[in-house]
């Protein structure tokens, strides 16, 4: 009799054993098709980023940029006249200018006067001493208002 209960416990642990190492292999598989899945999400990350650093590089080709650069900038080269002494720079602006307010950069900018002399590829605007003294905008020139629709990305025709 001690032998069939000491079969049936054995008999038992065995089933037990089985069920657990079932349940081991279950949860594996389910790690197995979760690794399986994180991977393919990896895969297609990795092929989404080398999409993107090779649209990168064509939006980045000096070339590329250089045409556009061409086409809708309008810049002149660099003149040797448009360089100067450091001895021609003006003065240091008056005191007051720098100390009008709180904000120094923005006293000094509300004191500007418009500069005597134009240098560099931007036209010089048209502007009476009423203009500059009254704060008023200056229309720009036809000439530049082409230019500026160029710049904006708007097509010219």
């Amino acid at each position: 009799m001690m032998l069939r209960v000491l079969n049936f416990v054995v008999i038992g642990a065995l089933v037990l054993a089985a069920a657990y190492v079932y349940r081991i292999k279950f949860d594996s598989t389910v790690q197995a098709e979760h690794l399986a899945k994180l991977r393919g999400e990896v895969r297609r990350e990795r092929d989404a980023i080398a999409a993107v650093r090779a649209e990168w590089g064509q939006l980045d080709n000096p070339a590329r940029i250089e045409a556009l650069a061409r086409r809708f900038l309008q810049l002149k080269p660099i003149a040797p006249t448009q360089f100067d002494r450091l001895d021609h720079l003006p003065e240091r602006p008056p005191e007051d200018a720098r100390a009008a307010s709180d904000d120094p950069i923005g006293g000094m900018i509300g004191n500007l006067a418009a500069p005597d002399m134009v240098t560099g590829s931007i036209p010089a605007a048209t502007t009476t001493q009423s203009d500059r003294t009254s704060g008023a905008p200056v229309p720009a020139p036809a000439a530049d208002q082409t230019e500026s629709s160029a710049a904006s990305g708007a097509p010219s025709r």
